[in-house]
């Protein structure tokens, strides 16, 4: 079909008092309102094509862009080969490959920002025990932690949110080690860690080390290597909230389902699962390809980019991500009694799983765009959610207050449903901070938990000010700030902030108390 041909429809319209608004408000530091500004611009443009089915989607919520905007010019998630750079260094940033441990840190900061994402700010910054341990053979441990101290304080302070990760492990290193020890230190915001976590690789030592960092400043998360290592050829990183993705690549863009929406469509289950839900994941698999080909066909980003030149990342190891979100509202909603909860209830977990199956078997019949790397297939995920979603529990876990009473039942639900997500999925404990006593019953939780098919999971103390919202990180004290019509230096601050008040995550059931 010629662009002449094609159904041009906005999705909202930008006008000068959103603009105004931006502009003035007081809530916003310069940088936000910088970035804010130039989604506005982007906004005002029409170039995807939206049939009047997929409008519809879009009006009732059931589709979400995830604020994409609607003229796509960089790739939403960009996983740099870090190896490579260190090895080769920069013709273009003029950086020559680092012979100590000050210019590895240096030449880091300086790519950092020239990494584009759909935040602006870097959502991947690289496997940084492995990256660093080759340059501290002749320095003290002090003589590390000191300049550790600076470069995660330097990152913290410099980007603006909190979707921004960076990855330690699986195998055990000395700058792993002191890389934990100063974050719990710190305790920062960014970046959000995941130690990859591998049976056969990881000391139990060094698991340890990171479940009991991770109780006292949420950070890092513990992602299931044995199971995520089987995907894009073992070369993998996680990035933003809980993305697995391949290295040298990334993601082109993510659009979701959010089911709970999707539900209101109609009461009847067969229906819902055979005729409402194959058409509207068709109806975004179109429209993400329409995305990915303005990005790849007429945005210029892979003709212009120095990472591209250098061989830092490659268009044909980029995937797009379908994502799924709101499964338990829309089980309980589909269910004729109303007595049974997903999380709790056989008939409807067995639900969600037949509405999961076919998404799966949907998803896979669908052809992606310019991506060789997954047969031209999309990749699902678990979206983690939105600040707006009132009522919609992310992914595919279970609503606060409807949990398990046991903490293994708990896990064996998320090990039921991980399995469908090879593009990220994850679920988040609060743990009683009376168990920083004992991290072997802890790492026995996560060993039987991956064991049993958990592909990624997260902790933290129920007292500690850094709290797990999603799939990122917001200290207590920052909301409060929020609440009281203060400025905050994280953007996320505030989408934390109302998703933690409107979806009542402080009462998170306690696990190990």
């Amino acid at each position: 079909m010629k662009d002449a041909e094609k159904t041009y429809i906005k999705l909202n319209t930008m006008n000068e008092e959103v603009i105004y608004n931006t502009l003035t408000s007081k809530k916003r530091t310069y940088e936000q309102k910088v970035h804010d500004l130039a989604h506005c611009a982007e906004n005002m443009l029409n170039v995807i094509p939206l049939p009047e089915k997929t409008l519809h989607y879009f009006s009732t919520g059931a589709i979400n862009d995830l604020f994409e905007g609607h003229a796509p010019y960089r790739p939403r998630y960009v996983m740099v080969d870090f190896e490579k750079f260190m090895k080769n260094g920069s013709k273009f940033l003029r950086i020559e490959a680092p012979k100590t441990f000050d210019e590895a840190i240096f030449s880091l900061m300086s790519l950092y920002h020239h990494i584009p994402s759909i935040t602006n700010f870097p959502v991947y910054l690289g496997n940084l025990d492995y990256l660093l341990d080759p340059f501290i053979t002749d320095m003290s441990d002090e003589e590390v932690k000191t300049k550790t101290r600076l470069f995660l304080n330097f990152l913290d302070r410099t980007i603006d949110d909190s979707f921004c990760h960076a990855n330690i492990g699986p195998r055990e290193t000395r700058m792993g080690r002191l890389l934990l020890e100063v974050e719990q230190e710190l305790a920062n915001t960014v970046p959000n860690l995941t130690i990859k976590y591998n049976s056969k690789e990881t000391s139990d030592s060094f698991a340890k080390l990171a479940i009991a960092t991770s109780l006292k400043c949420s950070n890092p998360a513990i992602c299931n290597d044995d199971i995520n290592s089987t995907y894009y050829d073992s070369n993998y990183g996680i990035s933003s909230c809980y993305n697995i993705l391949p290295i040298n690549g990334g993601c082109y863009t993510l659009t979701r389902v959010t089911l709970t929406r999707l539900a209101d469509e109609t009461n009847d289950i067969e229906k819902f699962i055979n005729v409402i839900l194959p058409e509207c994941l068709k109806c975004i698999a179109d429209y993400e390809n329409e995305r990915v080909k303005f990005l790849v066909e007429k945005s210029g980003y892979f003709e212009s980019s120095f990472l591209v030149d250098e061989g830092l990342i490659n268009k044909d190891r980029f995937v797009p991500m379908f994502g799924v979100t709101g499964l338990a509202e829309c089980v309980n909603s589909l269910l004729k009694d109303k007595s049974l909860k997903y999380g709790r209830d056989k008939e409807a977990d067995d639900l969600g799983v037949r509405i999961m199956e076919k998404i799966t078997e949907c998803v896979n019949s669908f052809s992606a765009l310019y991506s060789p790397l997954t047969n031209n297939h999309f990749m699902l995920h678990a979206q983690v959610g939105l600040d707006s979603d009132k009522g919609i529990t992310s992914g595919v876990r279970i609503p606060v207050g409807d949990e398990p009473e046991d903490f293994a039942s708990h896990l064996l639900h998320s090990s039921r449903y991980h399995k469908y997500f090879p593009a990220g999925v994850g679920d988040i404990f609060p743990i009683s901070s009376t168990v920083t006593q004992n991290m072997d019953a802890m790492l026995d939780v996560v060993k039987g938990a991956f064991k049993v098919g958990v592909h990624y999971m997260s902790f933290y103390s129920a007292d500690t000010d850094l709290v797990r919202i999603t799939g990122y990180l917001v200290k207590r004290s920052e909301m409060a700030k929020y609440f009281s019509d203060k400025a905050v230096i994280k953007q996320t601050t505030a989408l934390g902030a109302e998703n933690y008040k409107t979806n009542k995550l402080q009462n998170r059931k306690v696990r190990m108390a």
